[in-house]
């Protein structure tokens, strides 16, 4: 039987809203060490994400004439000026398998899953998958 998503995600959810200074969510990935964030609206409802890659190398940096300030970290950005719109999510029902492909697809190293009312409820990254692949190869082991 096919594993869900939901027996090896994060279900403690670290979110940030979109009126949120970069600097304020750089130092929120690192006080709990994780890499990205969902972003969510007053109700809660996801709307974004950001990575660390955002923040260390925004879009808009090709772009710009001068980039002497790429790299300061400031309030006078929001991450609504540097999040992912196009989110690409997983639901509790979704298998690791679908999970392993969305990732590598889109080359992204996490994404947010959603029950089946559209409501956050964890993340699920590639270190969550190398767990699973881990116990799997441990229950291969014990069959032998």
């Amino acid at each position: 039987m096919p594993i869900k998503v939901n027996k090896y995600m994060s279900q403690k959810v670290i979110k940030i809203k979109q009126e949120t200074g970069i600097r304020e969510a750089f130092f929120k990935m690192k006080e709990h060490s994780i890499r990205h964030l969902p972003v969510v609206d007053e109700d809660n409802k996801l709307i974004g994400i950001i990575s660390d890659r955002e923040l260390r190398r925004p879009n808009w940096v090709d772009e710009a004439h001068d980039i002497s300030h790429v790299y300061y970290l400031d309030d006078d950005m929001s991450i609504s000026d540097v999040m992912i719109t196009k989110v690409h999510v997983l639901y509790t029902y979704s298998t690791l398998s679908k999970a392993v492909r969305l990732l590598l697809e889109h080359n992204i190293g996490a994404a947010p899953v959603l029950d089946k009312n559209d409501h956050l409820v964890g993340m699920l990254s590639f270190v969550d998958l190398l767990k699973a692949f881990d116990d799997e190869l441990n229950q291969q082991i014990e069959k032998k």
